[in-house]
């Protein structure tokens, strides 16, 4: 089979210097990547500059993406030819448009104007005591992989933080439906540790527990091989 896997965290420039990120290291995805490689699979790797990543191998396609329009244009041929996806990258929810003075800001008549302004000095003065910074949601990629190929085996992640298993389960299921995912792998960032991993592998019916990194990668790999 031919496995697809994101890993990493997706970058948005603020201007030539700066930027927002998120924590993510793209260990996780690694080591999921690592499970498939050993097994003989083809696996192909989206990740970014800055995450770890398995040793280079003949069965190991790698490509690097940095904002998420770079991960939608870099995607969206790779889930048509693939077999899998298991999306396991941070991506970013906003990005963004334009950053001003709080005092331009704070008088101008007319807010909508700065949503089409850009900054176009490489980097951004910073002269100013206080900038805000205007974002703009950014599509959720998961929700178009089954555009793009509607046979693809989509697991999906979702990460949420100090919650009930309740609320977590709850949060994972509608995603699973809403994008039409085989499975959610379900994760709470309080139960993430160095040593640690407890996730939730969830499909429309059962929820199973992994504990560390490399128990979620052999579930994954069982329970999407079951289901194929």
């Amino acid at each position: 089979m031919k496995i697809l896997i994101t890993s990493g965290g997706t970058t948005e420039k603020i201007d030539t210097v700066r930027s927002i990120t998120n924590h993510a290291t793209g260990a996780l995805g690694k080591i999921i990547a690592e499970k498939y490689l050993r097994e003989g699979h083809q696996v192909t790797l989206v990740t970014t500059k800055n995450a770890v990543k398995p040793e280079s191998a003949t069965n190991l396609s790698i490509f690097e993406i940095e904002d998420v329009d770079s991960l939608i244009k870099t995607l969206k041929p790779l889930v048509k030819e693939h077999d899998i996806l298991i999306h396991s990258m941070a991506v970013s929810d906003y990005t963004p448009v334009y950053m001003a003075d709080f005092e331009k800001v704070k008088s101008s008549d007319d807010l909508d104007t700065f949503l089409r302004k850009d900054n176009h000095e490489g980097k951004i003065s910073s002269e100013s005591e206080y900038q805000v910074l205007f974002l703009k949601k950014t599509p959720k990629v998961i929700s178009l992989v089954k555009k793009w190929n509607p046979q693809i085996t989509l697991v999906g992640f979702k990460l949420l933080v100090n919650v009930t298993k309740e609320n977590l389960f709850k949060v994972a299921r509608h995603s699973l439906i809403k994008n039409k995912a085989t499975f959610i792998l379900a994760n709470d960032l309080i139960d993430i540790t160095s040593k640690h991993h407890i996730a939730y592998l969830l499909d429309h019916d059962n929820v199973y527990k992994a504990t560390t990194k490399e128990d979620i990668a052999q579930l994954i790999y069982e329970k999407v091989k079951k289901y194929d």
